[in-house]
């Protein structure tokens, strides 16, 4: 059984009112909202309906409450001020981008010192009913503010399991978002069952933990990847950079995988202060015992550098662009 949120459930909105003036308008609400046969549950200040209700709702109260004092949340998530709303309303679509699996994975080649194909990155892309592409940017926004960032992430897990089973054993980076994973016994399992399904060798996927330096709890991202370790998978940390300045914490994570922010890659070959970065990132994986990989190479100067730095994998456009098949060779772009 799925929890609601890793599905996309009808949403729950809770609307909370303070003051004067809106708590001597509840009455009228609440009779408002049965007039129109919608199921409301009343606690104290607190109101509890559906979607359509919340849609009633808002409609009705917009000139009628102190808006200032009035809140709602979804799903038991935080408070969010009532005007927010409406917001909510507008991103409605997601929900059947979510339900309908509209979503395919691209393939960015990881290479070694050599340039042979090492692994390969699973990049989600999502997709309108008409075909035409979602970006990411656009995306993950609308998940959150409609509270399906849990369901988004879960069938981008999933779908990337599903495309990893096509590479016969190369290693897959897939990424995930650890505040959408509450409990990684109950949420991940379902992605753990898929791989065994697919007969996908645990030892060939690498879930990389997305904008690792915006994470705050780190007892929880330390307990998820203990659970995916436990399950024979390795983890990554992406966007590592400056942030991450203290060995005790990298040491504590012990990533199989550190991936230098491309910020720091970009211009390495000729930019002190990046060189510097470079060189202190790479002190810490060597430290911890962990592959330093450097993404977002697009020349040869930056990778030739990098290399002989001592950096053991790369990522960029140099060597492929995400691609919806998985390329067998690099080709080496011409200078």
């Amino acid at each position: 059984m799925q929890c609601n949120s890793c599905t996309v459930a009808a949403i729950k909105f809770e609307i909370k009112l303070e003051g004067q003036t809106n708590l001597s308008a509840l009455p009228m609400v609440i009779e408002h909202l049965k007039r129109r046969e919608i199921d409301v549950v009343l606690k104290g200040n607190k109101l509890q309906i559906d979607e359509k209700g919340a849609r009633e709702f808002l409609d009705f109260c917009n000139d009628l409450l102190v808006m200032e004092t009035a809140t709602f949340r979804i799903n038991q998530e935080a408070w969010q001020p009532l005007q927010e709303m409406s917001k909510v309303f507008a991103m409605e679509w997601i929900d059947a981008v979510i339900k309908e699996e509209r979503i395919v994975c691209h393939y960015q080649p990881i290479v070694d010192g050599d340039e042979n194909i090492y692994a390969f990155e699973m990049l989600a892309r999502f997709q309108n009913e008409d075909g035409s592409m979602i970006y990411p940017n656009e995306i993950f926004p609308a998940a959150k503010t409609r509270g399906r960032l849990y369901a988004l992430d879960r069938v981008c897990r999933m779908t990337a399991v599903k495309y990893a089973a096509a590479l016969n054993g190369t290693k897959a980076f897939i990424n995930f978002i650890p505040t959408s994973i509450y409990s990684p016994e109950f949420c991940l399992r379902s992605t753990i069952a898929l791989s065994e399904k697919l007969g996908v060798n645990p030892n060939s996927l690498v879930f990389e933990v997305v904008e690792t330096e915006k994470v705050d709890d780190i007892d929880h991202l330390k307990k998820i990847l203990s659970y995916y370790k436990s399950r024979g998978f390795d983890y990554a940390l992406d966007d590592v950079g400056e942030g991450y300045s203290t060995i005790e914490l990298l040491a504590d994570l012990k990533p199989k995988y550190m991936k230098l922010d491309m910020q720091f890659v970009q211009g390495v070959a000729t930019d002190t202060k990046k060189q510097e970065i470079a060189k202190k990132f790479l002190e810490k994986a060597q430290e911890i015992g962990s592959i330093p990989l450097a993404e977002g190479i697009e020349t040869r100067q930056d990778f030739d550098w990098l290399k002989q730095l001592g950096y053991q994998l790369f990522q960029g456009y140099y060597f492929g662009k995400p691609a919806a098949t998985p390329i067998t060779v690099v080709q080496t772009p011409t200078t």
